[in-house]
Parts: C-alpha cells; structure tokens; sequence
C-alpha cells in the first residue's frame, strides 16, 4: 500500500493511472459545480414540495401553539447570506422570546462558543415550548418553503449570519460556493457542539466533494440525530 498525504478528499475525485510505467494519482477538481446543478434543484423541489403537504397538518398544530404562548408573532424571519454573498430571509417558527434580537447584546459576554458563532446552552430567551421545537427540529420546518424559493437547499452549508460572514477568511468564503442547507454534515456531526473550526471544515468538505449520494446519507442521518436530539441546544 502507498501512503498519501490527502485528506478530506473522496474516492470519486480521485483515479489512478500509470504514466511512464509509474502509477499516478490524479484529483478531481472540488464539486461545487455540480452541487449547483439542475439534477439536485430538481430533487430539493419535489421533496420540498412533497414535505410541505405532507406536513402541513404538524405545520398547523406547531404555528397555533407558538401563537397560543405569549401572542406574539409565529415566525421569527432573519437575515442570512446565502450563495454568491447574497442576502435572503430564512424562516423559522419562533422558539425565542418576541424582543431576543434586542437582548443579544447583554448576552454576548456570556457566549460559550467562539469568536464567530454566539451560543449558550442555556439561553434564557428560548421559550419554554421552543425548548421543545429545538430539541426535534421543529423549528426548522419552514425553511423547507426557502428551499422552494431557490435560497436554500435540502442539504448544504450552514447558513451564515451577516455579521459571521463579515468575519470570514478567503478559507471560509467557499461555503458560500453553494445554497446553504436545511441540514448538513456538521448537523449530524455534533450540532452546536461543534466549534467553528470543526463546523467550516465538514462545510467545505461537503462542497468539495459533494455528489447526490452523500445528500441521501446526510438526510437518513438527520432523521437519526434528530430523534436522538443528539447536540440540540
């Protein structure tokens, strides 16, 4: 066997060949290309479309007790960076407290992530039913009507704030290659227990060497950690 010094690349972006009798390596180039293609638009429309009928009755239930909590708004919408830098609107039912934006700043001191990402286990502005919503995801199920739209994508990056991508490295910028995601490798590989450094390498690992088979294992994985509330914060 030979040793090579290669790392987070994918069996399918590399071939072998011999050249002046030698056996040679060769890497594809990164995936991002075809991440963006028609064939996998296609499958974030059906199954997004399919989910949001499917779903519908949970989408009810879900939107008239956020409602029934404190009369406040049922969706939170935030702004995020999505392919190309470009901005968009990412929807979420509300998990949070009607004024959480306004009491970040008091919080920030007591942030027990990194540089870039603000998280505390124990926000006190998540609601008590919003304990609930996060620990299954459910928050999350109306980003399914952004992957309509074409900002998001079922499986993808995470979608970064402003004020995260404002402290990118030309590294980091290359999540920004494809639609950030609903769900990705860094869901299921720790949630928010994963810090920056860790969540941006599995990020640019799924652009580099994406293909629409690794988008079906990462969906059958988050259905897994979702039901473990594996990493939910």
């Amino acid at each position: 066997m030979v040793a090579s010094n290669l790392t987070d690349v994918v069996g399918p972006r590399i071939r072998t060949r011999p050249e002046v009798e030698l056996p040679r390596a060769h890497v594809g180039k990164p995936q991002a290309t075809r991440a963006m293609g028609f064939g996998k638009r296609l499958f974030d429309v059906v199954v997004a479309a399919a989910a949001l009928v499917l779903l519908a009755p949970l989408f009810l239930v879900v939107a008239l007790v956020v409602k029934l909590q404190d009369g406040g708004p049922v969706f939170f919408r935030q702004s995020r960076v999505g392919c190309g830098g470009q901005p968009f609107e990412m929807i979420k039912f509300r998990s949070m407290v009607v004024d959480a934006e306004a009491r970040l700043a008091a919080l920030r001191p007591f942030n027990e992530c990194d540089a870039v990402l603000f998280k505390i286990q124990r926000d006190p502005r998540v609601t008590r039913l919003g304990k609930y919503l996060r620990r299954y995801s459910l928050d999350e199920l109306p980003q399914l009507i952004n992957v309509l739209k074409g900002q998001m994508s079922l499986v993808g990056p995470r979608p970064g704030l402003p004020c995260e991508v404002a402290k990118y490295g030309r590294h980091d910028r290359r999540r920004l290659l494809v639609r950030p995601g609903l769900t990705g490798l860094w869901q299921v590989s720790g949630r928010s227990a994963l810090c920056w450094d860790e969540a941006v390498r599995l990020d640019l690992y799924y652009v580099d060497n994406w293909s629409m088979s690794g988008d079906l294992v990462i969906m059958a994985k988050t259905v897994k950690v979702v039901f473990g509330c594996e990493g939910a914060c």
